[in-house]
This record gives structure tokens, sequence and C-alpha cells, in this order.
């Protein structure tokens, strides 16, 4: 029936997702602890199997490997709920500091908006590199990263904030 499933024949791939569903939804609800994530990962790990069938290599039952499709699908599920989590607390923090700074009459610029909205990554090397003016080789050495990648983290955030600032510029134009 996998040759068949590798060869097209639509039928014997559905025959094959059938007889697997039970296994692939059971190991799911396992690990996710959470049934409506658990038929949209099972759902997910279906249409990866169908775009992917050609690749099974038959070293492992058709399940483990259902199961693999699966727990990475489910880890980049977790993956991406920790960097929106992350996202949505600096968003927080941003806005306490700039209500704090505005009711202890401290001005807030555009500017620390934009910055807030990087993440620590690029905004760490841009802020020593232009608020404090650490060289490029002094901020690889504090962060214990390659001088290239400060160059281009440092690149990428100003380019970031010029963009972020000219949006600000032409609604304020628009205004």
């Amino acid at each position: 029936m996998i040759q068949q499933a590798k060869k097209g024949d639509q039928h014997a791939l559905s025959l094959l997702l059938q007889q697997n569903y039970s296994i692939l939804f059971h190991y799911l609800l396992k690990i996710t602890m959470n049934r409506p994530l658990t038929e949209d990962l099972v759902q997910e790990t279906m249409l990866k199997c169908i775009q992917k069938i050609g690749m099974y290599q038959e070293k492992a039952k058709f399940s483990s490997w259902l199961i693999s499709i699966a727990s990475h699908l489910y880890m980049d599920q977790i993956r991406k709920q920790k960097t929106e989590k992350k996202y949505n607390e600096q968003f927080k923090q941003a806005r306490n500091l700039k209500w704090k700074a505005k009711t202890s009459n401290e001005e807030w610029s555009e500017l620390l908006d934009a910055l807030s909205l990087l993440n620590e990554e690029i905004r760490i090397p841009l802020v020593l590199k232009h608020y404090y003016g650490y060289t490029y080789d002094e901020i690889g050495t504090l962060l214990k990263i390659p001088t290239g990648t400060v160059k281009s983290r440092t690149h990428n955030g100003l380019k970031f904030i010029r963009e972020e600032l000219g949006d600000h510029e032409r609604k304020r134009g628009d205004a």
C-alpha cells in the first residue's frame, strides 16, 4: 500500500492515513493535552504526509514517520507561542514604561516606541552602539557573538527604526 501511495495512488494513501489516524490522534492528545490543538495538528500532519509521501523511506514504520512529522509540527507550534508570548510581554513592558514616563513628565519619543518593537537580539547591540558608543568589536565581546553578527544586527535594527519612524512621519503628515 505504501508503494502504491508513493506512486500517486490517492486511494492507497487515504487508507494509510485512515489506518494511522487513531495512533496519531492519541499520541498528539497525550503530548498536547489540548483537544482542539490536537485536531489541528493531526490535520497539519496529514497534509504534510500527503505533500511529502514521496520522501518516506520505509526505514521505520509509517506510523513512526507520522509521529515524527507531528512532533516537529508541535515543537514549531510551541516555539511560535513562546515568541508571541515574549513579544506580548515586551509590548506590555514598553507600554508600562511609556505610561510611567508620561505620568512623571518625562519625555517618551517615537524612537523609544520603535525600539520597543525590536527583539533583544537586535535592540541590545543597537543601543550599545548608538546610545553608548561601543565599537562593534567591544559589543561582540560583551555579548559573546561575532563582530559580523553585531554589524548585521545593528544594520537591521537601524533599517527597521528608519522605516518605523518614516511610517510615523507619514501618518503625522496625513493627519
